[in-house]
């Protein structure tokens, strides 16, 4: 497949054209739980949900998906996810697409869902916009199943507040794509389109006291992937082992 061979070319996916810099905001106290659901992009196949609970400027952050792009090259395919803010707050609708090409990449996206406000990265990773291009801190495969506690931002606690916060999971499969899914992304020439553009979208709104997500009431467990295979932006193939398993508990959430 054309440009097949660069699909997981660096630990940079190129996203930097919607990564916010870190701009001083003033704080507010958006205590509370936030959910929502995300739906498919681009025709991605997969679906998910995900819900915030903060406290102060503290974020649990649970993030359930499947049906994303699972593998390449026989190593789990990585998705890296932020919370998007500065925008419309919303999901792209098809009309996005303003080339006609067939697929709704993350520039034609970013005025609806804003700029990276926050890394849903795995463990200890960078969680600030500098890292929303780190493939090796990024759940990876089919499914995946997160959950990460760490200090929430100001912007992005803001953006949960106004109802402008919405949560975004990159990496299509090109082979599921029109042929422009193999043609040189915008962002990075190197990679095809579908590397760089959305799977997932949803906005995260503010939920009443008492709120329980039914599904997440049946609790289950997941891990998120563990293995990651990158090839050179020169074509060199560049074996590199990505260790780094995440045992993730899927909760029920309440109000305070």
């Amino acid at each position: 497949m054309k440009n097949k061979a660069v699909l997981l070319a660096a630990p940079a996916l190129g996203l930097g054209l919607v990564a916010m810099g870190a701009a001083p905001a003033m704080a507010h106290d958006n205590t509370g739980t936030y959910a929502g659901t995300l739906a498919e992009i681009n025709s991605s196949g997969a679906s998910g949900e995900a819900w915030i609970e903060l406290e102060g400027t503290t974020a649990t952050v649970t993030l359930n998906a499947t049906g994303l792009a699972g593998e390449f090259d026989g190593a789990a395919y990585p998705h890296v996810q932020h919370i998007h803010i500065g925008a419309q707050g919303t999901c792209p609708a098809p009309s996005a697409d303003t080339n006609g090409d067939g697929i709704i990449s993350t520039t034609e996206g970013g005025p609806f869902y804003g700029d990276i406000g926050t890394t849903l990265s795995v463990g200890a990773a960078d969680k600030s916009p500098a890292g929303g291009l780190d493939l090796a801190s990024a759940p990876s495969g089919a499914t995946i199943a997160y959950e990460e506690t760490f200090e929430l931002d100001h912007a992005t606690a803001d953006a949960l507040g106004a109802g402008t916060a919405v949560v975004v999971v990159h990496g299509l499969d090109p082979a599921t794509q029109p042929e422009s899914g193999t043609t040189p992304s915008d962002l990075v020439p190197e990679l095809p389109l579908a590397a760089t553009s959305p799977a997932l979208c949803g906005t995260i709104e503010m939920q009443p006291a008492g709120w329980v997500d039914t599904e997440v009431a049946a609790a289950g467990t997941g891990s998120t992937g563990t293995g990651l295979g990158f090839v050179a932006l020169g074509g060199m193939l560049v074996a590199t082992a990505v260790a780094g398993v995440t045992a993730v508990r899927r909760r029920a959430v309440s109000g305070e």
